[in-house]
């Protein structure tokens, strides 16, 4: 009996392919949507944790201002003894590093390309993740003399040297500003982040040489700490939090003019954030579940009228109302588990074309597929139901009389 109902209802949805497929779009949109939606939320989540990550290992990140963003311009910066401070007294600290950023034109073979200066010190590859493709790091006595090396990003290689090989790159020769500087190594390529920056648009100066020849300033905008493995995060950043307080003469009731922020905590808050966002998207986009619905009872309740003499003679001649009803469940079933197939089709389509315009990745997520089809499957059955228990509720010798 399941499968004559099941050919009848496929007999009927190819007897109207116009009407059938304008009945599904409520669903094939829902459903698409839906899991495009969080498809790409999760992308998205992935991408940024990729990103923090790439920040470094156990990475804490210690700014002037009691908060990030505007408005913390006017705390004092740090000093490179605050930074000597943080390695010597600290306990569980793996590697600090000074960061000093500005942005520059540089030129090299007659091109000129704006970028982002960074000095620091040879910490700063360890902290940051960062591998040397080519060439090697900084020397202790090049940082102490602030000599003029630098190591240079994948896109100044392909930007400023025509694409040469890393190993052909080292030992060329850079202009930051009015001085030149020895390219003495080329980093390993870290690709675009999640916000949209470029992470391999860089040149890494020693400390010394971009506070003498490129800011003219001995202040240092953030401080890196990278803690050792197994390490306590709170105790360390309670550490460095008393240490700062009191080199920077803060009394107990002033409060904190610096910020000490966890990567990995500031991962967990990108991550919530994103999900919430995503499973709001996701609430909104299947309110169109239900809209296509309505449109397949509306659409069903139409081919009862249509169908009733058919209705009464199957009737008349000994069918139950539990087969007429069964019949007209499926097919109602059948349409939205159609919508579902298509929408799961599309959405597939719409993700990967999604996750290539955000440059985020794509994984096919079994589970929300799965779900979204046996929710549309669900629809049908609520919105199929009735519709069917009116056909099977005919009155044989009404519905006979049926114009």
């Amino acid at each position: 009996m399941l499968w004559n109902s099941l050919l009848l209802a496929l007999r009927e949805i190819r007897r109207h392919l116009l009407r059938s497929f304008l009945t599904i779009l409520g669903i094939v949109i829902g459903v698409s949507a839906v899991i495009t939606m969080v498809t790409l939320g999760k992308g998205a989540t992935q991408a940024v944790q990729n990103e923090i990550t790439s920040l470094g290992t156990n990475l804490l990140m210690v700014r002037p201002g009691q908060r990030l963003g505007p408005g913390s311009s006017g705390a004092p910066s740090f000093t490179v003894e605050d930074v000597q401070a943080i390695r010597s007294q600290i306990g569980g600290v793996a590697a600090v590093a000074p960061e000093v950023r500005s942005g520059v034109t540089v030129v090299a073979n007659g091109r000129n390309w704006s970028t982002s200066v960074t000095g620091t010190t040879s910490d700063y590859f360890f902290t940051n993740n960062w591998s040397i493709g080519a060439g090697r790091g900084f020397e202790e006595a090049e940082e102490r003399a602030g000599a003029a090396v630098c190591l240079i990003g994948e896109t100044l290689r392909r930007e400023l040297f025509n694409g040469a090989d890393a190993a052909a790159v080292v030992g060329q020769r850079l202009r930051v500003k009015q001085f030149s500087c020895e390219v003495v190594g080329v980093l390993g390529s870290k690709g675009q982040g999640a916000m949209g920056n470029d992470q391999d648009d860089v040149v890494l100066l020693p400390l010394s040489t971009v506070q003498r020849r490129v800011t003219g300033s001995t202040r240092v905008q953030t401080i890196l700490v990278s803690m050792a493995e197994g390490s306590d995060a709170e105790r360390v950043k309670a550490g460095i939090r008393d240490l700062l307080r009191e080199r920077r003469k803060l009394g107990a009731g002033e409060e904190d003019n610096f910020n000490v922020l966890d990567t990995a905590q500031l991962a967990q808050t990108f991550s919530s954030t994103t999900r919430v966002m995503t499973m709001l998207l996701g609430a909104v986009a299947a309110v169109s579940l239900l809209v296509g619905g309505i449109g397949i009872m509306n659409i069903m309740l139409v081919s009862v009228t249509e169908r009733t003499r058919e209705i009464g003679v199957r009737l008349a001649i000994g069918a139950l109302e539990a087969e007429v009803l069964l019949q007209f469940l499926i097919e109602a079933v059948a349409l939205a588990a159609l919508g579902g197939v298509v929408g799961i089709v599309l959405a597939a389509i719409f993700s990967i074309t999604g996750a290539r315009l955000m440059d985020v990745p794509y994984s096919f997520d079994v589970p929300i597929n799965l779900l979204a089809f046996l929710f549309s499957a669900g629809i049908g059955v609520l919105f199929g139901y009735f519709p069917a228990r009116r056909a099977a509720r005919l009155d044989p010798i009404e519905a006979l009389r049926h114009e």
